[in-house]
């Protein structure tokens, strides 16, 4: 058997295994990697070169960069801008809501900018009495749209922009993308505006992102800290001073209960004992408050602004979690009390209870008791041992939803500006500024080395690295050239037109059922052959296979996105091509009509 018709043989292979969808997606395409080399038909260091090419590692460092301004608050900070700016006006939602997903996906990635935006869609759809199907497809379908707008707005981006360079077409600027991009994402707002309504089901799904933009009122009115505080300034001479936090915590006056304590500047603190100046937080009765103020030489603070004690404990550098007490908890029959530090020092327990009910102080703990804790987001993090208690609600996905602009945005801000003017200038080549921007992110302590791990979708990664000898061996066996001359001899003397139909056609197609990373590795190097054979400008061909891989529209394995709002949305297989459709067929009047007028043949 001739090479060339291995590889078409591995080729099918991994289609068929695609649809089938039985084995992970890594494994076939490393599967397919050392198949080439299992067969000869390329080196070992061939079949492994795709792991270490420029593209994989710039593809990598968006992820990073994505996960950055996630963690940071920046894309909860837009969201919440979104819902501000979107009113009750249904087409100045879907306007807004599309073209800022747009946006975000150029920026950071389809993947990316769909998952920060999920929820806050959700969310906005339930607070307008909207249905959250009305409004998911178009997130993501936008979101499709928008990746065309820049270089990061998807891997096959960086893919065609290489292969451009390498065909001696010049590559692609950052910007360039957006020649085409805009309009494709203009029409697609236009077709949702028109035809949405009819075009999408009205359904709500039994399992919805839960909303926690508002989490933290919700606590502080369970655990009652949002009414009946006093702080309390330890004067001079108070019998207080020197005193634990433990024999404060514990002591019982009435209903009063100690929240925590703070230095006389107002800041929380979490040394053990109290000092002069220092300021006690109590919650109960005013006339009990009143009375222990006396009894212990202490004076009301008068000038408290209003959700002053909340925007302490609830901020860009600290937050709440709440916390229940599983069956066999080594903590079960412990002792804790309000305002009462736990053992690694960086966590405070604000308030405990037991069925809704405020557990007396220094009462032995139980399976299903809860706590609210408060400390800095890293430490509620990395302290609460699942062995120890059960997180009701996750402090990182509070966070990512309620605290927009939080600590660090303004350095992931400015390392994502910092790639965009090196991507758009050229100065140095995508992966070192990839590499700089998402360095920045680390350095600066906004993501750890383990979020950074986890932050890269390495089956993107992996899918791109592995598949990469693929194109090689379709070039170097003559598989690419012996496809480009059937596609070009089918096609004949209708010229170049019938070429980019071809090529639209058959990479939309492939795109709706396998990755439409995968489709672009393995049209590119047929497209460039073809536009060789042809004597044409590989430019508008390369754009077309782009442009294609995009519109996927049609089915929910197209993409992972589009998988992502399946079941928040209620969609069902057949949901997707109703809108798909129309947006895929005006994809395809752009790629023939104004495409090779901007890049000509």
């Amino acid at each position: 058997m001739s090479e060339i018709w291995i590889v078409f043989g591995i080729i099918a292979a991994i289609i068929v295994l695609f649809i089938w969808d039985r084995l992970p997606v890594i494994g076939v395409c490393v599967g397919a990697a050392l198949s080439l080399w299992a067969t000869g038909i390329l080196t070992l260091n061939q079949s492994l070169a795709g792991f270490g090419d420029p593209a994989v590692i710039f593809i990598a460092a968006l992820f990073v960069v994505s996960a950055g301004l996630e963690v940071a608050g920046v894309t909860a900070w837009a969201g919440q801008l979104l819902i501000r700016q979107a009113g009750d006006s249904r087409i100045r939602l879907i306007v807004l809501m599309m073209g800022f997903v747009g946006i975000l996906s150029a920026l950071i990635s389809v993947n990316g900018a769909v998952a920060a935006l999920l929820p806050v869609v959700v969310v906005m759809a339930i607070r307008l009495g909207r249905s959250p199907s009305q409004l998911l497809m178009p997130l993501v379908f936008g979101a499709h749209g928008g990746s065309l707008l820049m270089l990061t707005g998807s891997p096959v981006n960086v893919l065609v922009v290489e292969a451009s360079a390498d065909a001696g077409g010049g590559g692609f600027g950052y910007f360039e993308f957006a020649l085409i991009g805009a309009p494709i994402v203009l029409g697609c707002i236009g077709i949702v505006v028109l035809f949405g309504e009819r075009l999408l089901p009205s359904r709500t799904s039994r399992s919805l992102p839960p909303d926690l933009s508002r989490h933290a009122t919700t606590l502080f009115e369970q655990y009652r800290l949002s009414g009946d505080l006093y702080q309390l300034h330890v004067r001079a001479g108070s019998p207080l001073i020197g005193k634990t936090r433990e024999a404060i915590g514990l002591a019982r006056r009435g209903d009063l209960t100690f929240v925590t304590f703070k230095d006389a500047r107002g800041h929380l603190i979490r040394r053990d004992t109290i000092g002069e100046g220092d300021l006690l937080v109590l919650r109960g009765p005013a006339d009990q408050a009143a009375e222990v103020a006396r009894e212990f030489n202490l004076a009301f603070r008068e000038d408290v602004p209003e959700g002053e004690i909340a925007d302490q404990l609830f901020n860009r550098d600290s937050g709440l979690a709440e916390v229940l007490i599983p069956p066999r908890s080594p903590l079960i029959g412990e002792r804790f009390f309000p305002g009462m530090v736990t053992e690694s020092g960086d966590l405070i327990v604000l308030a405990l209870q037991r069925q809704g009910v405020d557990l007396t102080p220094g009462d032995a703990l139980a399976a299903g008791d809860t706590m609210l804790l408060q400390g800095t987001w890293k430490a509620l993090d990395t302290r609460l041992d699942q062995a120890e208690v059960l997180v009701v609600n996750s402090p990182d996905l509070m966070r990512r939803q309620a605290v927009p602009m939080g600590r660090g945005a303004g350095t992931v801000l400015a390392a994502l500006a910092l790639m965009v003017f090196l991507l758009a200038t050229g100065l140095v080549p995508p992966a070192v500024a990839g590499l700089l921007a998402a360095g920045i992110v680390l350095i600066s302590g906004v993501l750890s080395v383990e979020q950074v791990y986890r932050s890269i979708n390495w089956t993107t990664v992996i899918l791109v690295g592995a598949m990469m000898p693929l194109s090689t061996a379709m070039e170097q066996t003559g598989a690419a050239r012996l496809l480009a001359e059937t596609l070009v001899g089918i096609v004949g003397d209708a010229g170049p037109y019938a070429l980019l139909t071809g090529l639209f056609v058959f990479s939309a197609v492939l795109g709706q059922v396998i990755s439409n990373t995968a489709t672009a590795l393995i049209i590119i190097p047929i497209s460039v052959v073809a536009a060789q054979q042809m004597g044409i400008s590989t430019q508008p061909v390369l754009m077309c296979v782009c442009v294609a891989c995009a519109g996927a529209f049609l089915t929910p394995v197209a993409t992972a996105t589009n998988l992502m709002v399946m079941e928040p949305g209620a969609y069902r297989f057949g949901d997707y091509w109703k809108l798909g459709l129309p947006m895929l067929i005006w994809c395809f009047i752009l790629v023939i009509f104004v495409v090779p007028i901007i890049w000509p043949f």
